[in-house]
């Protein structure tokens, strides 16, 4: 299909709702890219069903983008390439994202970067201008719009985002090329915030994804109201570390909800299912200690699948925290229909090679 045709396709996608694993970086014991797992977590992904992939984002490890390490193009390079000679001729459209971050200047030529190897959206953080006024992030945003269209991103204080209040969203939403909006701030209030004021500003293209681990089930069951007539507004889809992870099951599940929506009717095991999954998201957090091994502990699901050959981070110190894998242990004992482990068993000869 031609450009418009695909933009308009992956458009559609998107308002529809996807999963959209927060892809990780996979590294060999010496912390060096692990290219062929790289590409076999990519090969997951698009097998199991994901409707696209996010790439350079928190779970990726900003410190990528270091110049001792130089990793930010070559990884995107890696995941583009590998999704495309995966998706083929016959499946449906995926929406490549590439994660940007840090002041106007660096942001602009990550997205650059991403533009010139295919992306289709920036998801922005924002975390790096934290002094900055409502006025000055716009600009910030509008700048980086003009390379490619936008994802925004609420991205939760503990993790490196900063408070943004309805007054920012409200003007972000005026941003013609915003596609979607990534809500993260592991707050209701926070995202509600962005719910109403997207609704205010009259912008039904905008497709709302949590980003929001500990609340996944309810931000995508519940219509949430925006008007004083009863008018109200969905989150669509996720764009989710926890969904970096039991991919496959990441997709049924979003299934279930669309269909319980579209029936009107919410079984109580699709509720508790939502919670199993927020206690699973604890572990895997690690929430216990503040999100310290949420990236490792990422890792480790992967690493008992074969997907990764060890939890290795970037950072040498950036590891399980004490007592994480035993509570791993325990959300996996005691939550069998979350993962996804018979899937990737029957598959991963043909992902890692």
């Amino acid at each position: 299909m031609d450009g418009s045709d695909r933009t308009a396709a992956l458009r559609t996608s998107l308002s529809a709702g996807v999963v959209i694993p927060a892809h990780p970086l996979a590294l060999t014991s010496d912390r060096t890219l692990d290219e062929r797992h790289q590409r076999a977590l990519t090969r997951y992904y698009v097998d199991a069903g994901a409707g696209g992939i996010a790439v350079g984002v928190h779970t990726t490890q900003f410190a990528i983008r270091r110049a001792e390490y130089g990793l930010f193009r070559p990884v995107l390079e890696l995941a583009a390439e590998t999704a495309r000679a995966a998706l083929g001729d016959e499946k449906g459209p995926h929406a490549l994202i590439a994660g940007a971050i840090g002041d106007t200047a660096q942001a602009v030529a990550e997205a650059e970067i991403a533009a010139s190897l295919g992306y289709d959206l920036v998801l922005l953080g924002l975390g790096a201008l934290r002094d900055a006024t409502n006025e000055a992030l716009v600009s910030h945003c509008r700048a980086v719009a003009e390379v490619l269209p936008v994802f925004g991103f609420y991205l939760q204080p503990a993790v490196g985002g900063r408070v943004l209040g309805y007054e920012f969203w409200r003007a972000f939403a005026e941003i013609e090329r915003v596609w979607a909006i990534k809500i993260a701030p592991f707050n209701r209030y926070q995202t509600l915030d962005v719910v109403r004021a997207v609704a205010d500003a009259g912008r039904d293209d905008i497709a709302l994804y949590t980003g929001n681990d500990d609340a996944i089930v309810p931000d995508l069951l519940t219509p949430i109201p925006v008007g004083a007539r009863g008018t109200s507004r969905r989150i669509v889809g996720g764009l989710l570390g926890q969904w970096a992870v039991w991919t496959r099951g990441a997709v049924r599940l979003l299934d279930r909800v669309r269909r319980a929506r579209e029936n009107e009717a919410v079984d109580l095991a699709l509720l508790r299912e939502g919670a199993a999954l927020t206690d699973a998201n604890g572990a895997i957090f690690d929430a216990a200690n503040g999100f310290v091994g949420c990236i490792p502990g990422i890792h480790e699901i992967l690493r008992r699948q074969g997907l990764l050959r060890g939890t290795w981070c970037l950072d040498p110190h950036e590891t399980l925290s004490p007592g994480q894998a035993a509570e791993i242990d325990r959300v996996c004992r005691a939550y069998p229909s979350l993962v996804d482990d018979e899937f990737v068993r029957e598959r991963i000869d043909t992902w890692v090679r």
